[in-house]
């Protein structure tokens, strides 16, 4: 029986307060992809082999399948994406001088070769949409593998030479591992967690992930809670870029994402919006509208991965204790209740850990508490002139040049830590390392006057600030 308690795998951390430098090429500001969702054949359809007609993504608000039977209208919306919609959006691109990923469903390209040729001579790159339009949720591991496989290999066959990148579209929990331990893809797009791209990582491989976009999406004209006319959508997209345009300037670079669909804004109707758009972003300096394998490569080549040495959520107990046991002076119980905790990456890092351990803190009895605190040395007292402090006290204590006291300073030090433990009964306690040896005195002097139960809490917050400033050290 396994001693690890559950872990919450779900990272709500990401990469902070603080992006890192995109550094994209030549100093833009921002990095603006375009998406072309080519599913257009590949749908669900008995014709294909379904039990039922498509019933997502169409004109035809709220439609059900129709079991065993072809939808025929439902069919003409997606042909028009494929005879009409596709190559209006062709000539707008191409028009407008920006490359385009084209997230190509195997079974649709395989239907599609005139499209097909006209997305590689205008050097679109198109990764991989999987080999049907359909939903995975309900798919067993091994049935889902197999169709990433066959798609990969139709894929190629197709198009004449492998995906680099995949997005399922409608996946599973298991999509973004199974894609990834194929070993042969430069990046994965099913999700949508960040601005940025970011590693995983997959058992031995690392994994780079460029987050998609539903929001910045032309699925909207075909969701109840979407545009209802080109002008949304076009106001959409351009207060989202003035955002990360805005936030590009202050070193802040980020991605944005635009998907889009032949049989949605195919349409007239709604085309101008892309083309406004186009123009103005066009309007801006420093922006670059790259293809998602330029991001890609750009990303592997200026920030690898780069892992930490050890990830506290996924240690055994006893490596956990042997790690973090000591964060509270000789109160190992501390690390061991955290250890029971729902753990899991908002946890490894420093402030995570010291979080976790400061609920257990926080949540024991009085008692318990008052324990840690009668744990901790004096400051400059006896057990730190016989060099019997723990490694953590001694190289605080040093560290604020309590070491090395003149007979004078030592003897101030000695009068303040008799008079703070006969009035409140346990040593006075401070984080040492935020403060000078003078700033020590003069916090010494001001709180030895305050009531016991005053102190208590401060204490208890110096405590906590300590394990914080210890973890950061160690993580």
């Amino acid at each position: 029986m396994s001693n690890t308690p559950p872990r919450y795998p779900r990272n709500m951390t990401g990469y902070g307060a603080n992006r890192p430098d995109a550094a994209w090429p030549n100093g833009a500001r921002i990095a603006v992809q375009f998406v072309l969702n080519y599913e257009e054949g590949g749908e669900n359809c008995v014709l294909h082999g379904d039990t039922a007609s498509e019933a997502f993504l169409s004109e035809i608000v709220g439609a059900q399948p129709w079991p065993g039977q072809r939808h025929w209208n439902m069919e003409s919306i997606y042909e028009y994406g494929a005879r009409s919609g596709f190559w209006r959006l062709h000539r707008v691109f191409t028009g407008a001088g920006v490359p385009v990923t084209v997230y190509g469903v195997a079974a649709a390209l395989a239907r599609s070769p005139e499209q097909v040729a006209a997305m590689k001579e205008a050097d679109w790159e198109i990764a991989s949409h999987g080999l049907k339009w359909i939903d995975y949720k309900d798919h067993t591991v091994e049935d889902e593998r197999a169709d990433m496989e066959t798609a990969l290999a139709l894929h190629k066959a197709v198009v004449g030479e492998a995906p680099r990148g995949w997005y399922t579209g409608r996946c599973s929990e298991n999509t973004v591992r199974l894609a990834a331990e194929t070993g042969r893809l430069d990046y994965i797009s099913d999700t949508y967690d960040d601005d940025l791209p970011y590693w995983i990582r997959v058992g031995a491989r690392d994994q780079l992930i460029i987050p998609y976009t539903l929001d910045c999406n032309d699925m909207r004209f075909a969701t109840p809670q979407g545009f209802n006319s080109g002008d949304q959508f076009f106001a959409y997209l351009r207060d989202t870029f003035d955002a990360l345009y805005a936030e590009g300037a202050d070193g802040q670079a980020a991605m944005m994402s635009v998907g889009l669909h032949c049989r949605l804004i195919g349409r007239p109707g709604r085309v101008q919006a892309l083309r406004r758009f186009l123009d103005y972003i066009q309007g801006f300096e420093g922006v670059w509208c790259p293809r998602r394998i330029d991001i890609a490569e750009h990303w592997t080549r200026t920030h690898p991965a780069v892992w930490p040495e050890i990830y506290p959520s996924q240690l055994s107990k006893d490596v956990f204790m042997q790690h973090f046991g000591g964060v509270y002076e000789h109160s190992p119980w501390v690390a061991d209740r955290a250890f029971g905790l729902e753990l899991g990456p908002a946890h490894d890092s420093a402030i995570g850990l010291a979080h976790a351990m400061a609920r257990v803190f926080r949540t024991a009895t009085y008692e318990e508490r008052l324990g840690v605190l009668r744990a901790h040395p004096d400051l400059a007292g006896k057990l730190a002139a016989a060099k019997r402090l723990t490694q953590d006290s001694t190289q605080e204590q040093a560290s604020a040049g309590l070491d090395a006291l003149t007979d004078e300073e030592r003897a101030v030090f000695t009068t303040l830590n008799t008079a703070y433990v006969d009035k409140h009964g346990f040593p006075f306690i401070i984080a040492v390392k935020d403060h000078s040896k003078a700033g020590i005195l003069k916090a010494f002097g001001r709180r030895i006057d305050h009531d016991t139960k005053t102190e208590f809490v401060e204490a208890c917050r110096q405590v906590e600030r300590i394990a914080h400033l210890r973890l950061e050290a160690m993580l």
